[in-house]
């Protein structure tokens, strides 16, 4: 698929997280794919299959907050089979704490599906907002 295919697809699910939506986000990516998020937190390790993201990184995640997880994009830049894109977090956590977290993604593409991602965000905020990640 094109650069700009890819990129149509991270906007698109993007656009469902911009609305509390993340099945598009989920549909994204293939069955064999890993999610690695970086630093020294409970949560900065690599999730290995689509199956373990959900479970063990998606689902404990909204767990954190009093409703969705409402994540808008900025910039989205493609090229070949790699996506980088910027996110801004607006949840709200159990406790009511604003959970503005900000991220960079580097999503690797093959045949139209995301084959792995690595995540950049605010680990210091992680730390003192969120739970620890089960597992």
């Amino acid at each position: 698929m094109s650069a700009a295919a890819n990129k149509a697809i991270v906007q698109e699910a993007l656009d469902g997280t911009a609305n509390g939506n993340g099945g598009a986000f989920v549909a994204m990516l293939s069955d064999e794919a890993k999610w690695t998020i970086i630093g020294t937190t409970s949560w900065s390790r690599t999730f290995d299959g689509k199956p373990a993201i959900v479970s063990q990184l998606l689902r404990p995640l909204a767990a954190n907050f009093a409703g969705a997880n409402v994540v808008t994009a900025g910039r989205i830049v493609a090229e070949g089979d790699t996506v980088m894109a910027e996110g801004n977090n607006h949840s709200v956590t159990m406790n009511g704490e604003r959970y503005d977290n900000r991220y960079v993604w580097v999503f690797t593409f093959r045949d139209g599906k995301v084959v792995d991602i690595l995540e950049y965000c605010d680990t210091d905020l992680v730390l003192r907002l969120l739970t620890t990640c089960p597992g």
